[in-house]
């Protein structure tokens, strides 16, 4: 069977996505690869389809319960023989997956790196040829990654174990050059074929805000999206918690996920969100890693986010199917503030050395300096987040509030000179607080103790908000007219480009957004929208898809995604064999749910002839 054929046959696509047919072909001609691939560009399907082909048994390394269950539920649905090996399972249930797997009844088989050097499994992997081991969201491998995970490291001890070495395949959706070479290090992958098909996500549109009030901003952002499904992203339990209440005083549907909760209601509230019993999931950055939710309208940031890569992740789980969804990132300065608490006081881990962790420590540092930079861009915001993972991309994309805002461009030379003058007259010794409270005049305790009430340079933007001192700050040091240390306490220092200014008379012209409020939502340049006359089609196919999931005890994305759903209403199919040239429907579904979807098509056709 080709791999065309199971692709169809499984998964229901007539043809792989850009990057898949290579990965897959690597794998089958017994190469080890590495795929570097955007959120919802089908990393998945790269390892499956050729775990199908393979004669043994593919392991696939994966770090989270939930992404787990959804992804063996998926090909459970599509006829695979497919289980998972982690803590939910009860003692008994956990020896029935062996036995199983012993009897060779699966093909795919996802674990939890914690139980690779277990004594039960390692008695197993001695029993069953193993044709590959895949390790999802690779970038757990890398202390120089986003979200290292130590338990990782367990897959190369247990590769060695094996009597013979399968083929090894990565993959993850964010790695910047030094993390890819990281993960191929420490995998020891032989020759690798390296694929990285670029991360560019066209269906999503990017939008930073800094507005007076983020719940107001929340509030007014969901209003336009009522009914759909989303994420809202805080930096702390606390703000969880606020935003979570306020939520629920305002009538939504919503959940609440963070680490301080007990097991069972973060369990509880994340199957709900799945299930779509309740829209919106206000949570912690410990919430979303694998969350095969395909049909996630909206993410938004109540709090900027550590770094680019969590930030692009995390946004990235909207628009899983391919549909436009938005993702909003609200800022303010305490921002900053708060992800440098907790760069500076997180906790050591034991299987890192003291040097190793200071070196960690002062990469976040750097990491949140080039986060804030995106949030003080007046450039593309999607060119700017290519450019951090190394793409070349045209700094308009008409798709990023950027983009699409109405800017005007302010003479902010004056400004910027009394700025620089400033950190000038502190001889470079502090950061941007002291600099901001210094130019705005304020006399709290710790400028009078230092004296820098009596500075030439105290109060002289004392009738400039602190908000746009904070923003030419901020466009000065991504400008490189100023730069900070490295360190816990970074501190503002003068550039050569600051002379320009200072001593050359150069004019620095700074784009702000114009005060007026947009009156309408624009239509996204990747939107996709349902014909008129196939909206109540559409309704009736979410409904019966929503029975059908409650009858199997499944989210209703694993049944149909939105993107099959929508194919259906372009298509219209008549019968089985124009049922299955719908994406998204293989044998297996056909089998399971052809007659119902295509009863629901003739009942709309023939009460909407036309």
């Amino acid at each position: 069977m080709s791999s065309l054929t199971v692709l169809k046959k499984y998964f229901g696509y007539d043809q792989f996505r850009t990057g898949q047919s290579e990965l897959v072909e690597a794998i089958l001609a017994g190469q080890d690869v590495l795929g570097i691939m955007p959120t919802g560009a089908g990393k998945s399907i790269c390892f499956q389809v050729p775990a199908l082909e393979l004669q043994g048994v593919t392991l696939v390394v994966s770090p989270l319960i939930s992404l787990m269950s959804d992804q063996v539920q998926a090909l459970v649905q599509a006829g695979v023989g497919a289980a998972y090996l982690n803590s939910s399972l009860t003692a008994s249930q956990y020896r029935t997956v062996l036995q199983n797997i012993r009897r060779n009844q699966y093909k795919i088989i996802y674990v939890a790196p914690e139980r690779l050097l277990t004594d039960a499994f390692l008695d197993l992997a001695s029993q069953i040829t193993i044709s590959m081991i895949t390790i999802d969201e690779a970038h757990c491998l890398s202390q120089w990654g986003q979200d290292f995970r130590p338990s990782y490291l367990k897959v190369v001890d247990f590769i060695q174990t094996l009597p013979e070495r399968p083929i090894i395949s990565a993959f993850t959706a964010t790695a910047t050059a030094h993390v890819r070479d990281d993960i191929i290090e420490k995998l020891r992958l032989e020759d690798p074929y390296i694929l990285t098909t670029g991360f560019d996500r066209s269906n999503l549109s990017f939008a930073v805000k800094k507005p007076k009030s983020k719940i107001d901003a929340l509030e007014d952002f969901l209003g336009l999206h009522e009914g759909k499904s989303g994420i809202v992203y805080c930096s702390t339990r606390k703000n969880v918690e606020q935003v979570y209440q306020n939520l629920l005083d305002l009538g939504y549907k919503t959940g609440r996920y963070h680490a301080g909760l007990p097991d069972n209601e973060r369990e509880t509230n994340q199957t709900d969100f799945l299930y779509d019993r309740k829209k919106i999931m206000v949570a912690t950055n410990a919430f979303g890693m694998g969350i095969d939710k395909s049909n996630v309208s909206f993410v938004v940031h109540y709090n900027m986010p550590k770094n680019i890569e969590n930030y692009y992740q995390e946004a990235g789980r909207a628009g899983r199917d391919g549909e436009p969804a938005e993702c909003l990132l609200l800022y303010s300065g305490q921002d900053v503030i708060t992800n440098q608490f907790l760069i500076d006081n997180s906790n050591d881990n034991d299987e890192i050395d003291p040097l190793a962790q200071r070196a960690i420590r002062a990469k976040d540092r750097e990491l949140l300096k080039q986060m804030t930079f995106y949030c003080h861009t007046m450039d593309c915001l999607r060119a700017y987040i290519l450019r951090y993972f190394g793409d070349v991309t045209d700094n308009y994309c008409g798709n990023c509030s950027n983009c699409n805002d109405h800017f005007e461009t302010v003479d902010v030379t004056v400004e910027a000179q009394k700025i620089l003058s400033c950190v000038k007259r502190l001889n470079e010794r502090f950061g941007i607080k002291i600099i901001v409270d210094t130019l705005r005049g304020k006399k709290n305790q710790r400028i009078t103790s230092l004296h820098l009430d009596q500075q030439s340079t105290f109060a002289i933007m004392a009738d400039v908000s602190e908000s746009k001192v904070r923003d030419i700050i901020q466009f000065l040091l991504l400008n490189e007219y100023l730069c900070t240390t490295s360190g816990e306490y970074p501190v503002v220092q003068l550039t050569e480009k600051s002379l320009q200014i200072l001593f050359e008379k150069e004019t620095v012209a700074m784009k702000i957004v114009k005060e007026e409020e947009r009156t309408k939502p624009r239509l996204s340049k990747a939107g996709k929208v349902v014909h008129a006359e196939n909206k109540e089609l559409f309704s009736r196919l979410r409904t019966l898809r929503s029975k059908l999931a409650q009858e199997q005890n499944v989210p209703a994305f694993v049944v149909f995604s939105d993107a099959t759903l929508h194919d259906i209403c372009a298509k219209l199919p008549k019968n089985h064999l124009e049922f299955l040239e719908v994406s998204g429907v293989g044998h297996a579904k056909l089998t399971k749910y052809g007659d119902a979807f295509l009863g629901v098509v003739t009942t709309f056709l023939e009460e909407s002839p036309q």
